[in-house]
């Protein structure tokens, strides 16, 4: 499809030019001098680091500069500007996170491999999704240029009901987000035949009615395959997370050794008589992919998937078993990445970073002492005041996320 190769092209474009600036602005002796800053002095580091991106142009005002500039030839025939401003702060947030430390390189996107989405600011041009009045049958369409995906609405869906109930209400979708994921395969053979669409409205979501809100106050001692859960007002119970996950260990490692000898067969040239891999210095080897091999990897990549879903499942029903007992949660700081280097195939298989980040998108309120101590006193008495004075104070998310199906070739 041209307008999504369009969009991987543009945003690696903008992405390399990031790049650029974020290398010079590290290289520039104003740097170290802004590091050097204490952190007690929060506004003057604050400053000089905004002085130094300003001067090299490395902030998401000066992509969006860029892309202007950037988005011209064949690349402006399938994107507009604002689908190419949401690239350029992608791009923008991927580079800014390398800058803070968060991550250690950013990735551009192969051509086998693509962009994983794609979304738009608004709804009244470019990609954008428009809903027929009663009249017509409550109809929904995806439309992005010449392209028109009808979309199939399940309205015995309560959530779905609900958000499409508030769209014919409003007559409008001019403030809301309209995303549209790339085709995932559906299966070993990569024949799937519907592209899901979110779309971000404003106002409460809908509850489900079996999904209730307690009042309690939990504390939970989160391990790196096991949880421990002691409500206030409850009996305590320590759960393996994620128990009902089984991978087919077998059938990856299986997949494994037959990629290993379809790379082996494509890649005589990389092996030397032992069968090692030949070292080249610094040179980065040429691996070729044959269409067997590569149909083996979606046959694997199906099976994490799976694995994946399942996880995530799991993590879901858990969360909601927390929050009809309370939404205050006292848990303490914890190192993933340091669980991951000591306990890596228990941390890999049961996810307990992503569970906690699972809580926190539910709207549950995490806290720990305000002086962030590890002490079990200050951990269970000291904090249940705090943690009370920052309930009353904790924001409603002001987004709600509906999914609907659009089908197409």
């Amino acid at each position: 499809m041209p307008k999504w190769r369009a969009g991987r092209q543009f945003y690696n474009a903008v992405l390399s030019e990031g790049q650029k600036r974020s290398h010079q602005m590290r290289a520039d002796p104003a740097w170290a001098a802004a590091r050097a800053i204490s952190r007690t002095h929060q506004q003057e580091r604050h400053a000089a680091f905004s002085a130094l991106r300003q001067k090299s142009g490395f902030s998401e005002s000066a992509l969006h500069t860029y892309a202007r500039t950037a988005r011209v030839s064949w690349l402006a025939e399938h994107l507009d500007a604002v689908l190419a401003q949401t690239l350029a702060s992608r791009a923008y947030h991927a580079l800014n996170r390398v800058c803070l430390g968060q991550a250690k390189r950013v990735r551009f996107k192969s051509r086998g491999r693509g962009l994983s989405s794609i979304e738009n600011k608004r709804n009244d041009t470019g990609l954008r999704f428009v809903l027929d009045p009663p009249e017509a049958g409550h109809a929904g369409v995806l439309l992005w240029q010449d392209d028109q995906l009808p979309a199939r609405i399940d309205w015995h869906d309560p959530v779905r009901w609900s958000n499409m109930a508030w769209i014919s209400a409003s007559n409008t979708l001019a403030s809301s987000d309209a995303r549209l994921p790339v085709l995932v395969p559906g299966g070993p053979m990569h024949k799937a035949r519907a592209t899901r669409v979110q779309l971000a409205l404003e106002g409460t979501p809908y509850q489900k009615p079996k999904h209730t809100v307690g009042t309690d106050t939990i504390g939970i001692d989160l391990g790196s395959s096991t949880i421990a859960m002691v409500p206030r007002a409850g009996q305590a119970a320590l759960e393996t997370l994620g128990a009902e996950l089984a991978p087919d260990a077998r059938a990856i490692r299986r997949l494994q050794r037959q990629m290993e000898r379809q790379r082996r067969a494509a890649n005589p040239e990389h092996y030397d008589e032992k069968g090692r891999i030949k070292r080249w210095g610094k040179q980065r080897l040429m691996w070729k992919r044959s269409h067997n091999y590569e149909r083996t990897r979606r046959r694997k990549a199906h099976q994490e998937r799976r694995l994946s879903a399942h996880r995530k499942s799991l993590h879901g029903c858990m969360v909601h078993e927390l929050v009809r007992i309370g939404t205050t949660i006292i848990l303490e700081k914890i190192s993933y990445k340091s669980w991951q280097k000591q306990y890596g195939k228990s941390v890999g298989l049961r996810a307990p970073g992503m569970f906690v980040e699972r809580l926190r998108r539910t709207g549950v309120t995490h806290g720990r002492h305000p002086a962030r101590s590890f002490h079990a006193h200050h951990q269970t008495l000291a904090i249940l005041s705090w943690l009370g004075h920052v309930c009353q104070k904790a924001a409603v998310a002001a987004l709600a996320r509906l999914c609907v199906w659009a089908g197409g070739a």
